[in-house]
């Protein structure tokens, strides 16, 4: 249902729905314009990262470190230009996780995994979170694996071996086309609006 809708209309009617379910979200310092731009950006993100992801459909050819650099390191370097331009902290967090970086971060962050493994048909949520002693939002969107995902996520000793090697600790596989991947999570601070005209106005001093 969700995915025959335009992103930018997706994202209009996320926010409506998220403070009509949780108006106290509004009560945080932040512009509602902030909130639609986090969720559109998501939706972009997920996009390109499943766009990305179905380049390995019918390869026959093990996937290698190269490939990881043309379809996984992109989505990774996004997040941090989102971060950087806007503000935000943007980061994909899973249970199961590759990359230590991508483990849960807090309580809030295990609750809000809990939360989707236990509602399958929930897209995202909207919690008041305080992260390393900033007070905030933070929006939670989930991931899903795709039949494309499978080719370095599917069973355990079906694993390229690049991956193997670079991730000995690798918790990311074992997964089918449906299951739960994972989360972004957009962290928003309070007063982004007054942090943001400062910079600028120190920039063009």
């Amino acid at each position: 249902m969700f995915k025959s809708l335009p992103r930018a209309i997706l994202a209009v009617f996320i926010i409506s729905v998220l403070f009509i379910w949780n108006p106290s979200i509004a009560k945080a310092d932040i512009e509602p314009t902030q909130l639609a731009k986090a969720v559109q950006e998501i939706e972009y993100l997920d996009a390109m990262r499943s766009g990305l992801a179905s380049s390995l459909e019918g390869q026959k050819q093990e996937p290698t470190m190269q490939t990881f650099k043309e379809v996984c390191k992109p989505v990774g370097m996004r997040a941090k230009e989102l971060s950087q331009k806007n503000g935000w902290q943007v980061k994909q967090i899973a249970k199961k996780y590759r990359n230590p970086a991508h483990s849960p971060d807090n309580l809030h962050s295990q609750m809000a995994l809990a939360k989707f493994e236990q509602n399958p048909e929930l897209i995202g949520f909207w919690e008041l979170e305080k992260l390393n002693g900033q007070d905030g939002i933070r929006y939670y969107r989930r991931i899903n694996v795709e039949a494309s995902c499978l080719a370095c996520h599917g069973a355990k000793n079906s694993r390229p071996q690049f991956i193997k090697d670079k991730y000995p600790q690798d918790l990311a596989f074992d997964f089918k086309v449906g299951d739960l991947r994972g989360m972004y999570a957009v962290f928003i601070p309070d007063g982004l609006k007054e942090v943001l005209e400062n910079s600028e106005n120190m920039t063009n001093q």
